[in-house]
């Protein structure tokens, strides 16, 4: 094994650090110096656990290794390279270990078979060394292994326990190539010259297994490099928290904390109210982890929280320790960037009341409309003169409006650029991040205020780049030219890289901004389109996009797309793509009447024409950029319909049968936009563009498929829509591009369609031809949840089918559907507990299940504050009970497990208590688990939900009822709780089932007396001689049951009354 010095590791908080070019990691400051930590000074191969990793202690434990995030990816490729060992290096695998790698096991002698022998508690394997001892021999709880053979059987037995096999095994052999190799390569002090001594071995000829071993040792050493340089990346993405950051979290959440319905939190206090002058909280002993502070979270909805603030994020921890006055420090959940971030996971009524909220939290303070941000120094102090700026405005000049006042100041002064760009050399990475966060809210509804605020940078004291001066120097003749020599400033500057976020904000701080947007609403074409070709590239920037919306940039550009040049309108068009990225812009356009203005780009005589002349390419190219606009536009829900309104659908039907590609993409990029509203779908159906989406995925464009795939997944909620897609051939290209797994948008919206598609039966009967099932359970791991939640929508509706059930787990798949119940992503949780109650129903797979603790997770899952989570677990409990071997002794082992199904009846969602009302029949078939329900009031709650009107509940609640009847006096509570007048109407239903289960339950209750007096009164048995002749069995016995038991009431009630 090799060094997990690339493994995460906890950071003193108060050293400083730098990284070494030798180590590649981060080294503490010694006595004024830099110095590496002791095990990587002078060690050129980072291959010894015992002195190069960190050992973390969590708690009051002992060191363990502990599985982080970063630190089960690095695991997962040892476990890899281990498991390939075998068949990539036979000849290297059999070479037997200086001494075997020890560690004590969680695997019994039951997981081992063939080449294994057995005796008791002790296993032996058959393969043995020279000297006749077992390569691999575990005694009790004892494992050793000799060789990689053995090593890479030993992980495919453990299936889903390797990962906890491989973190044994390395806290157990803190040096493994010691012990595989031997002492001589062991990590030392100084020169490293373990390879020189395979060299002089290989040259003296005196070890036959020298070459073997030094192949061993070199493979060894590229798996440490691999795991340094996977470690480095993920260090080099962490975004680390501070004191400063935290404290300021934590007084904003305060504020909005107390006792009101409104707030976010019941209250926010820190554990120890002592501040280190680091601004730490946290003792010292922790503060060496990483940690800051401890905080008690009250929310309004859950328990209170114990947290712990440090600088790789905010996780749950053990709580306060009363008979210590202490933390518990060990992890308890996943690590979060903010206590915000955790909070929105844990609690339902903080998001809820942080939306009524007017301060918003996640986003910077309001955006200053003062774009020109320029300093200007009095002329007099500056020594110069002042008229050295002033000019005439004429010509194209003439009609510039918003910034005359500004000129008129700012001619008399020397324009002196602001300090923005200290951190201009992360402006790339930046300007991605932001812009990622501008897409993360497009499609919301417009309906409340811009929700995106520009990212403003830290000024500093740095000298300016090149460039700005470059661009001051253009803004004179900008500004203050004729026309001829505007256009040559416009030339000039479209020389600069304008890609760069250097150029972008020089052009805004010194002004140039305001005087390109006054030069759209010129009459000078050359000056337009020059303006145009500028602010197109520079609207990339998120800052800019904002300042062109504030300056009344897109109302221009709305008026310049009914000009009659057609450059000119490509340009207006593309301009507005870019700007029209967040809410306000969007809205502004529409209001300018723009949407019809695009949808009218569309009309092209030349849609269906391939070989263009230069006139049709130019009408083309107009359409093109009419329907990126439209694309941009199409994320708010009023614009969707505005261009419906405006005759968009058919125009768009008519481009999607394009061959050009370059006008597809933003065609079907607006469609699959659009298609989340049922008019779109209908009209995607209707006027025949299934075909072409589905034509359109066998593209060699990732892109364009990527859209067409996303599009699909919405129109195919609708079963009309899932038939099309079948007949037009479309299910095979869609199995098809489950293979290209590295683009993760276009594996999202493939999963995502072949999710919506596979709830036809006749669709599921295809993708198993085209081994569907097997491919996405080979998916279910290292996967964004994005993906996730889409791969096992899938495999929760191809499992409706019982051969794709022994599909899944003859391939594997069932442990990692049960370890993904401990996920938070809320509709991960709904499709995961949907596909595991369908794995439930077949027996062999409930096995599996139940050893894995499955139903326990399942069982957990009904605290989930999420309603939709509540139901889906529930509906997955019923299949579990009825196919595990002892169900009742099950169910009786979750402690409060009853209690809480019986809760669950004072549910409001209607979901929720049709499958709970499910759940409660299935367990009420044991008579204990009866007894226990009946005790926990199951009886009054299920009678209070007789009086409902929703055919699904009433199915479920009647046989609740029917069931709950068997124990005791239940009968008669049910009577006297007015359960069985609500009961006769059920008779009513159009529903089949309904009429089923109510006569059962009716037949149940009818065995008192009292009840049968009541069901008379509301006349039952006129509704039940109807259904004495159903077809269906059941019905029959039940009905006629409850009519003979009415009967013989009366008759006994005549025979009493007159004799």
């Amino acid at each position: 094994m090799p060094s997990l010095y690339a493994v995460e590791q906890e950071k003193p908080m108060l050293s400083l650090s730098h990284h070494c070019a030798d180590c590649m990691y981060s080294s503490v400051v010694i006595a004024g110096k830099f110095q590496c930590p002791p095990s990587i000074q002078g060690k050129t191969m980072g291959a010894a656990l015992a002195r190069a990793a960190q050992w973390t202690a969590a708690g009051y434990g002992t060191g363990t290794l502990e599985i982080t995030p970063l630190n089960e990816a690095l695991l997962n490729q040892i476990i890899k390279f281990a498991e390939d060992f075998s068949s990539r290096h036979p000849q290297e695998a059999v070479v037997v270990f200086k001494e075997p790698l020890e560690w004590k096991t969680q695997l019994g002698c039951s997981a081992f078979g063939e080449g294994y022998e057995i005796d008791g508690a002790t296993v032996k394997s058959e393969a043995k060394d020279e000297d006749g001892q077992p390569l691999l021999l575990l005694t009790a709880s004892n494992l050793r292994v000799r060789n990689f053979d053995q090593l890479s059987r030993l992980l495919q037995i453990a299936m889903e326990k390797k990962l906890k096999e491989a973190q044994a095994c390395l806290e157990a052999n803190r040096d493994p190539i010691v012990k595989i190799l031997g002492p001589e390569y062991g990590t030392v002090e100084g020169e490293d010259k373990s390879m020189l001594h395979l060299l002089e071995k290989v040259k003296k000829g005196d070890d036959p297994e020298t070459e073997k071993k030094m192949k061993i040792f070199i493979l060894l050493h590229q798996l440490d490099m691999q795991l340094l340089n996977s470690s480095l990346k993920h260090i080099s993405q962490d975004v680390r928290l501070s004191p400063a950051a935290v404290n300021n979290e934590v007084n904003l959440l305060k504020n909005f904390s107390g006792k009101g319905e409104d707030t976010v939190l019941e209250s926010l206090e820190y554990t120890s109210d002592y501040t280190f002058s680091n601004g730490c909280r946290a003792p010292p002993w922790r503060q060496v982890h990483g940690e800051i502070c401890y905080l008690i979270i009250k929310p309004h909805d859950t328990d209170p929280l114990c947290i712990t603030c440090s600088t790789a994020g905010v996780f749950l921890n053990g709580g306060e320790l009363k008979s210590k006055g202490d933390v518990d420090y060990e992890r308890k959940s996943d690590i979060y960037k903010d206590i915000v971030t955790f909070l929105r996971e844990r609690s339902p009524r903080f998001v809820e009341n942080m939306a009524k909220q007017e301060y918003t939290f996640f986003k910077e303070p309001m955006y200053e409309k003062n774009y020109q941000r320029v300093e200007v120094v009095d002329a007099k102090v500056s020594g110069q003169s002042q008229n050295h700026y002033d000019y005439t405005e004429k010509n194209i000049h003439e009609k510039v409006k918003s910034s005359a006042a500004k000129s008129k100041s700012t001619d008399k002064k020397k324009l002196e650029p602001s300090m923005n760009w200290k951190n201009i050399g992360l402006s790339a990475a930046r300007s991605k991040i932001s812009d990622k966060s501008e897409e993360v809210s497009e499609s919301s509804s417009e309906t409340e205020e811009d929700e995106e605020q520009p990212v403003r940078h830290q000024e500093g004291n740095t000298d300016l780049p090149s460039e700005y001066w470059g661009i001051q120097k253009l803004a004179k003749y900008l500004k203050g030219g004729n026309p001829t020599a505007t256009v040559i400033a416009l030339c000039s500057m479209r020389d600069f890289n304008l890609t760069q976020e250097t150029c972008q904000l020089a052009i805004r701080d010194i002004g140039c901004l305001e005087v390109l947007i006054n030069l759209l609403d010129t009459e000078e074409i050359k000056c337009q389109i020059g303006s145009l070709k500028i602010l197109k590239e520079i609207s990339q920037n998120t800052l800019i996009r904002h300042a062109i919306a504030d300056l009344g940039g897109l109302e221009i550009m709305v008026k310049i797309l009914d000009s009659p040049d057609k450059d000119l309108k490509c340009l207006a068009a593309e301009t507005i793509a870019n700007v029209a990225r967040f809410k306000r812009a969007r809205r502004t356009v529409r209001l300018h009447g723009g949407i019809k203005r695009l949808v009218g780009l569309l009309e092209c005589p030349s849609v269906r024409s391939t070989g263009l002349t230069p006139y049709q390419a130019k009408d083309t190219e107009i359409a093109r950029c009419g329907a990126l606009a439209l694309w941009s536009c199409s994320k708010s829900t009023k614009n969707k319909e505005a261009i419906r309104k405006a005759g968009g659908i058919p125009l768009l039907a008519e481009w999607l049968k394009s061959s050009h590609i370059s006008i597809l993409t933003p065609v079907v990029g607006t469609l699959q936009e659009c298609a989340s509203e049922p008019s779109y779908r209908l009209a995607i159906r209707t006027e025949g563009m299934i075909e072409n989406l589905v034509n359109n995925l066998s593209s060699e464009h990732e892109e364009l498929q990527m859209h067409c795939a996303s599009a699909i997944f919405k129109c195919a909620e609708d079963k009309e829509t899932r038939d099309l897609v079948r007949l037009h051939g479309g299910l095979r290209p869609l199995s098809v591009l489950l293979g290209n797994s590295e683009n993760k948008q276009l594996l999202a919206a493939v999963t995502g369609a072949i999710w919506k598609c596979a709830i036809s039966g006749e669709n599921v009967s295809k993708f198993h031809d085209y081994k569907v099932v097997e491919v996405l359970v080979g998916l279910l791991t290292d996967q964004p949840e994005e993906v996730l939640v889409n791969i096992i929508g899938a495999l929760g509706e191809c499992c409706q089918e019982p051969i794709n059930r022994a599909i899944i787990r003859q391939c594997g798949g069932i442990p990692p559907l049960v370890k993904l119940l401990t996920g938070t992503n809320q509709a991960l949780l709904v499709n995961v507990t949907k596909a595991v109650g369908a794995c439930a129903t077949e027996p062999e797979n409930m096995m599996i299940i139940d050893r894995l603790d499955g139903v326990r997770l399942l069982w957990s899952l009904l605290k989930n504050p999420n309603p939709d989570v509540q139901a889906s677990a529930a509906w997955a409990i019923c299949p579990c009970i009825e196919n595990a071997k002892d169900a009742g002794e099950m169910v009786r082992s979750f402690v409060g497990g009853l209690e809480l199904i019986v809760n669950l009846l004072k549910s409001k969602n209607k979901e929720v208590l049709a499958s709970v009302c499910a759940a409660i029949t299935k367990i009420a078939k044991d008579e204990e688990n009866l007894a226990v329900l009946t005790d926990h009031g199951v009886v009054p709650l299920l009678s209070k939900l007789a009086n409902t009107n929703n055919d699904k509940l009433r199915c479920h609640l009647a046989e609740a009822i029917s069931h709950c009847c068997m124990w005791g006096s239940n009968r008669v509570t049910f009577g006297e709780s007015k359960a069985v007048a609500p009961l006769v109407r059920y008779l009513k239903s159009n529903d089949p089932l309904v009429h089923r289960a109510t006569a059962q339950a009716l037949y149940q209750l009818s065995e008192d007396p009292s009840n049968c007096i009541t069901m008379h009164e509301n006349g039952v048995v006129k509704l039940l001689l109807t259904m004495v002749g159903s077809t269906d069995e059941t019905l029959q016995e039940a009905a006629a049951g409850c009519i003979a038991n009415i009967r013989r009431l009366a008759l006994a009630t005549e025979k009493a009354k007159y004799g």
